[in-house]
Parts: structure tokens; sequence; C-alpha cells
């Protein structure tokens, strides 16, 4: 619950594309995108989660909101930064020797190692945060949860609607690699990632279902697939972290979500956006998806 509540004290408050906002010079839009696609690629090498990824790329976006740095230290805080971030989820980090290859030895040891404490200090010591990876396990679990409580009723309804078992789980790795492509846009920083989340869900639910040549009345509107409901609800009714003065719950909703948690146009935005990043990277998602 504190994950859900408290996200907007983990996002960097500053925006590449409002000149009023920029902090600092150094590091554009670009440069940020080029670091972010080369760290993604480094945290599958060294074989970690994509939690640790998420949580590596939040680190270093708040450390840059707080800290101006020179642009030839850019890589150097994305190796630290994963080094932190698995150090607080995995069992294992990488090695320092390893992180630093991977730069062609550009830097030392000790210069790492001075970064992360600055990383530390700057951040108060709070590396956990809520992100993308957190809220697509979250969901899919409330997801087979429910699915689980349903047959368990003796309704077959669900056997009907969704033969495959596994759909909830294929739903939610299309979803996370459609989440891996916005870490690299800073573009979709503005959303909160439950937000990023239920949409990614909700876009990786129709893919699925066109792939599989569905018909229409079978898609993500039929109220007759509690699947499709589900994730529905997700991305309209999200969990929200600034809630409003007038909202009420949704009676049955597993998530105790709040009405009017996000305005229907940002809602609307940011899956308009996912489709299109989408749409842009079809082949990329083909190769993410055999990998």
């Amino acid at each position: 619950a504190s994950n859900r509540t408290s996200s907007s004290g983990f996002r960097p408050c500053f925006f590449f594309y409002f000149d009023e906002c920029v902090f600092y010079i150094q590091l554009t839009a670009e440069a940020r995108c080029k670091l972010v696609s080369w760290l993604i690629p480094v945290h599958k090498h060294f074989r970690l989660s994509f939690e640790c990824c998420c949580l590596a790329v939040n680190i270093m976006d708040r450390f840059l909101a707080s800290t101006p740095v020179a642009a030839d230290c850019f890589q150097l805080i994305g190796v630290t930064a994963l080094l932190l971030a698995s150090k607080q989820v995995e069992v294992c980090s990488p090695r320092i020797s390893h992180l630093l290859s991977l730069c062609c030895d550009v830097f030392t040891k000790e210069q790492l190692c001075n970064l992360e404490c600055l990383i530390l200090l700057r951040l108060n010591f709070r590396l956990s945060a809520p992100t993308l990876a957190f809220f697509l396990d979250y969901y899919t679990n409330c997801i087979e949860a429910s699915q689980l409580v349903t047959r368990n009723k003796g309704d077959d309804r669900i056997s009907r609607m969704n033969p495959d078992p596994k759909m909830p789980r294929q739903c939610s790795n299309l979803a996370q690699n459609v989440c891996e492509l916005t870490l690299a846009d800073y573009a979709f920083n503005k959303y909160p990632p439950s937000l990023t989340a239920s949409c990614a869900l909700r876009v990786a639910n129709e893919l699925l279902k066109s792939k599989q040549g569905l018909p229409e009345h079978e898609t993500i509107h039929s109220h007759e697939d509690q699947w499709d409901s589900f994730v529905d609800e997700l991305c309209t009714q999200s969990v929200s972290f600034q809630p409003t003065g007038n909202s009420q719950h949704y009676e049955g909703d597993s998530l105790a979500v709040k009405d009017d948690s996000y305005k229907q146009s940002l809602v609307q935005e940011c899956k308009d956006n996912l489709k299109l990043l989408v749409s842009l990277n079809l082949e990329t998602l083909d190769v993410m998806s055999t990998m």
C-alpha cells in the first residue's frame, strides 16, 4: 500500500522538454535516452531483474534532478545507479570491475565508490521506490487471484472465455517489454508508474488478442470476459498518488481504487502515447519477446 500512495515523492521533478524547468544544461533528453538505452542491455548482460533496471533508472533520474554533473560522467552514473539498485533488490550484485570494464575502464573503482556515496547522500539513503515492475507484478497477481477465486466458486465462465490459463503472465511479459521501451523516453516520466503499468497491460492485452485473430466482440471492451474487464479497470481506475477531494470507492473492486484518481484525459493520453511507441517499435518488441 505504501508503494501505491507515496510514489510522487520518488519521481524526479524536472522535465527536459520545458526550458523553464531545466535545472542543468549538460543532460538532454537525447543524452538520457542513449544512457538508458545502453543501461537496459547491461542489466540483461548481468541477468538482473526488470525491477532492478527500473529502480536503477529511478535512482539515476532522482540524482540528476538534484545534482548538476558533467556530460562525461553520465555513463559512470548509470552503472553506479545499477550497482545500488542491485544491492537493494538482488541477491548478488555485479562486480565493480565488471561494471567498469563495460565503460572501457575509463573510470576507476575509487571514482565509482565516491559517486556511490554521493548518490546515497543526495537521496538521503532512500533507494526504494515504486516502479513499473512493482505495479506490473502487483496487477498480474491480482488478476490471477481473481481468476482463481472465480474458478474455486465453480464458475466455468473464465475457462470458456480464457482457455489459456497462462494468459495473465503472457500479457504481463508483453507489458513488461512495452514498459521497458518507456524507460528511455523521459516523456513518460510525467505519468505515475501505476498508470503506465496499467495502460501497458491494456495495450499488451489488445496486441495479444489481435495476434490471436479474435473477433471484435471478444476484444478488451467485452464485459463477458473477466480478464478483459479487470485490465480495463486497471487502466481507467488506477490508484491515485494525489487523490482528489471528491472520490469514491468502487464496490467489489479488489484493488480498492478511487474514482477520479486520474483525469480521463491523462489516462487516454498515456494509452495513446504507448500505442504510438509500440507502433514505432514493433520489430523491437518481436525481438524482445524471443529473448
